[in-house]
Parts: C-alpha cells; structure tokens; sequence
C-alpha cells in the first residue's frame, strides 16, 4: 500500500505505486491536452507529482520536450539565478565490507589499493584543496566498523575545519557516508557538517538486493529510510541520488521523486539536492555489463525534469561526466559541480601514478583543473559560486527551503556568490580568469535591485581586494 507519510520503505517507495505510474505515463505519453495541462501546472513553478512528471519523461513529442527544456531553465534561473556552487569530493577510505557488484570497492576485490588517510594526510590534502580555491568539502568513505567508524569520521572532520592555511578554510563539509544510527547522525550533525548525502543506487528492492548481495548495505529498507533517522538525528540538510545505469531509468526517476515527496511530507523538508550520477567505468567494472545505461539526450531530459518536479533543490552533477555533457546540462537546471576531481583515497596532495595499482572508485571523464572550470563557466556567463553562507548563517533546513521557495534566496545568494568568486580570484586565479572575472563581477552587481545589499556587496568586494575575507550576507 502507497503511503507518503509513512516511515516504511516499501510503503513511501512503493512499487506498485511506481509500476502503476509507468502504466499511466505510458497511456498519455501521447496526449497532448494531458501533457499541455501538466506543463501549465509546472509554469507555476510549484514542482509536480511523480506521475506528472513521469508523463512528460515518457513523452517523446520534439517541440514538447523543448518546451520541459526552456522551463527548466527559466525555474532554474528564477530560483538560483545563474550561479553555479563549485565543490570537491575527498575519499578518506576505501576500505568497505559490503559486496556492492557495481564498485570496484567491494570486499572480494582483492587487487584494488586498499587505503585510509591518517589524521596528518587528511591534512596535507585539505591544503592542498585549499591551495586550489575549495571552500566546500564531500567526503567519502566506504563502510567498514573496523577501518571507517563513525569515530574515524568525526576525527577527519575536526581535522578539516581546523585547517588554516594563506587564505585558505574548508567552510563547510558535506558528508557521503553509508547509512547508520539516528545517534551517529545526531554525532555528525552536531560535528557542524553541511548536507548528509546517500545515494540509492536503486529504488527497486528486487534489484538492489542482487545488487548489494553481501554486507550492511544488502538491507533496502535501512539503507532507503536512512534520510528520515538523519532528520531525526538534527540533519534537515539531506541529499538524494541515484545510480543510473543499474535499473530502467523511468523506475528510478519515479522512484526519486517519491523519495523527495516522503521528505516533503512528513519533515515539511524535501531533498537540499539531488545528485545524478551515472555508472561509469572503474577498477573491476565494466559499465557495458549492466543493460540499463541511458543516453546523453535521456540524460539531459532528466536533469531538466528534475529541476521542473522540484524547483527548489540543488542539483549535483559530478566529474563522471565530461565537458560536453555537463555543458548540455547546465542550462537545465544543475546548480552545483565539482572541480578538478580526484575519487582516489587522498590523490590532491600526491596524485597517483596511473601505471600503479589506482584506488579510485570510478573514472574521472572532466580533468580539467579548478581554474580551467573556473574561466570555463564564466565565459558562459555562470557565476562560479564558492559561498557557505546558509550553513553558517543558521539557513538550513525548512528555513532555508522558505526562502528558496519563495524565490528570495538570491536576495543574499548573489552577492555572496560573487564576493567569494573574488576571493578566488584574489587568491587563487590564472591571469586570463582573474581578468575575466573581474569585469563578470563588475556587471553583476548591476544585477542586484536592493540598492543597500548593492552598496555594501561593492564595499566588500573593494574590502577583498584590501586584504580583507570572508564577508557574507
């Protein structure tokens, strides 16, 4: 039985529920007053049910898929302006005790680099993230009680946040770790982290079973209703995500909007953002194995329907994917990427020798540095974001997600996104970026219509340029 509100995997990701939405999808992919009708509730840019937006990923009708194209990007510019927040991923660990058959991490793969980074490595690759311009972390670690207990975690994040180097500090830390306890979520929420991320990999219980078939990880139901024990545990900052390519596509689509209106629901506070990673080539995987992986168009349709069913949320796209997918997509909606990417445990301060045995968990298709992104996107216009300003100023959660979606975010988003691009580019930028950036500034804050936050954004930028760091709104 479907039930929204209830704390119960298999009743709030129902898949009769789900089965009977790709029925319905299927029925009206074709009709077009249904389609009409669904787009018209999703110009009021309220977000849609999973079986409306179902209809229109079914829907194959050219100039109705360009229609889902254009409002994508106009929520998203509406809703984020045209800022794109930058972060990176740091692998602490790789040791992991789950038998997951899509990472090349799990524990019967016995030729893969199996490493940890000591308390003094953490370090030595905080700076030299800092060194690049990162102010947002996302660790990661596989699941090990031994090797990577909650109590390893914590340590690692006392570490960062304790790290000041030139101009350098990690402001906030984002945390992809396995699903666990309300206590240890009440332990990570109160370590000061940012967003909890946990991917689903799949919605299907049938097929995640097969796909989890040993360790921790193989119980659906703990791993699905981690989000409600992190909420209870203080964490009303949570990401969603799943892995594409492991099941049909429609399914988990489906699925991940149900997962969004279960949190919306019963915590009054959907997903902070939604990640949508593709399965990508890795140690021991070969990607061509699964039947299930979509297309760059397939892709692209779901990021902007992601965007369309849930106007409010971040959205992630990662260095799985390379310069040209990632250029296709940001219109539609993705409002944060990560830079200059390393999935290896540590790879930052020492980059692996690729001839050595490499301990990375999927390949890296974007390998540009930080700076290349950096200049890339703003002379696409985007403003290359490295603000924590929300998490810090106490706007998380519902009061975060009031002012998101009531469209007054970008009230101190925008200048906090361009007084930390001209951190960056005080501190960190090539000549040619800094000089391009310089004049994006200078026209953005013509962009701000408060007069006061655009005379003291200006002040703070000058105040920058001084010397000075670490302004916000």
């Amino acid at each position: 039985m479907y039930d929204v509100k209830s704390l119960k995997a298999e009743e709030f990701i129902s898949d009769e529920e789900i089965m009977a939405t790709l029925a319905y999808a299927d029925a009206n992919k074709d009709n077009v007053e249904v389609i009409d009708a669904i787009l018209a509730k999703a110009r009021e840019q309220k977000g849609l049910t999973h079986r409306e937006a179902s209809v229109l990923l079914a829907c194959d009708i050219p100039e109705k898929i360009q229609e889902m194209y254009d409002l994508a990007k106009k929520i998203k510019e509406d809703y984020y302006g045209n800022r794109i927040v930058m972060f990176a991923p740091l692998y602490l660990s790789n040791y992991c005790v789950n038998g997951c058959v899509y990472c090349p991490y799990h524990l019967k793969n016995k030729h893969i680099a199996r490493k940890k980074l000591t308390q003094e490595e953490v370090a030595k690759e905080v700076i030299a993230l800092q060194d690049m311009g990162h102010k947002r972390l996302a660790i990661e670690a596989g699941e090990d009680p031994i090797n990577n207990p909650i109590e390893y975690i914590l340590d690692c994040i006392k570490t960062i946040y304790s790290i000041k180097h030139k101009n350098g500090a990690i402001r906030r830390v984002n945390v992809n770790i396995a699903a666990t306890t309300v206590e240890n979520y009440r332990k990570l929420h109160d370590a000061g982290i940012g967003t909890y991320i946990l991917f689903q990999e799949t919605y299907n219980k049938k097929s995640y079973e097969e796909l989890h078939p040993t360790g921790p990880k193989h119980d659906y139901a703990y791993h699905t209703e981690a989000m409600d024990r992190a909420m209870e545990g203080g964490i009303d900052d949570v990401g969603l995500g799943v892995l594409f390519g492991l099941e049909l596509y429609r399914y988990e689509f489906a699925g991940l909007l149900m997962h969004a209106e279960h949190l919306e629901a019963v915590h009054g506070v959907g997903p902070h953002t939604i990640s949508v990673p593709r399965l990508k080539r890795a140690d021991d995987i070969d990607p061509d194995t699964f039947d299930n992986g979509i297309d760059d168009d397939t892709f692209a349709k779901i990021c902007a329907l992601i965007r369309i069913a849930v106007p409010y949320t971040g959205m992630i796209i990662s260095t799985r994917e390379s310069k040209a997918v990632r250029e296709k997509v940001l219109p539609l909606g993705v409002s944060q990427i990560s830079g200059a990417s390393k999935t290896s445990v540590g790879g930052y301060a020492e980059p692996e020798v690729e001839e050595e045995v490499t301990s990375a968990q999927f390949d890296v298709s974007d390998n540009r540095t930080l700076d290349e992104v950096v200049n890339w996107l703003m002379k696409m216009d985007y403003i290359p974001s490295f603000c924590t300003a929300c998490y810090r100023e106490g706007r998380t959660g519902d009061r975060f997600m009031t002012l998101c979606k009531n469209m007054q975010i970008l009230n101190c988003c925008h200048p906090n996104a361009l007084m930390t691009l001209k951190e960056y580019l005080e501190d960190y930028a090539s000549p040619e970026t800094k000089e391009i950036g310089m004049k994006l500034i200078e026209k953005e804050l013509e962009n701000i219509p408060n007069p006061k936050v655009k005379k003291t954004a200006t002040e703070y930028i000058h105040n920058i340029a001084e010397g000075k760091r670490d302004f916000r709104f």
